[in-house]
């Protein structure tokens, strides 16, 4: 019974942590011409690390500047920065650790 209980809660936390992806990242990107995937990739070209990567885009979340961003001169100039995001902190980590999770590419590799 009680590994029922615990699969269902980890079941749930995993959808949960999905859905703030899909609602609120996922949702904004589908209206761009560079799919999600691609700022992953810039992003690890740039940090290589998950941890790096991932304080990256957070902080780059929080407090976007032309500075910070991955994404060129001209991308910028075309579409403008992203607005601060008005996720919480916690909300902010779900939605990256999700994002890491869908695109790494350590531990896929042949």
């Amino acid at each position: 019974m009680v590994k029922k209980i615990v699969l269902t809660l980890s079941l749930m936390f995993c959808f949960a942590e999905a859905d703030v992806y899909e609602s609120n990242c996922v949702k904004c990107h589908e209206k761009l011409p560079v799919s999600i995937d691609k700022y992953f990739y810039k992003y690890l070209l740039i940090y290589s690390s998950e941890t790096d990567m991932k304080n990256a885009i957070i902080s780059y979340l929080n407090y976007p500047a032309k500075e910070t961003s991955v994404m060129s001169d001209a991308f910028i100039s075309r579409f403008g920065l992203k607005e601060k995001s008005k996720l919480s902190q916690e909300e902010l980590k779900e939605a990256v650790d999700v994002y890491w999770e869908k695109y790494k590419i350590f531990g896929k590799l042949k």
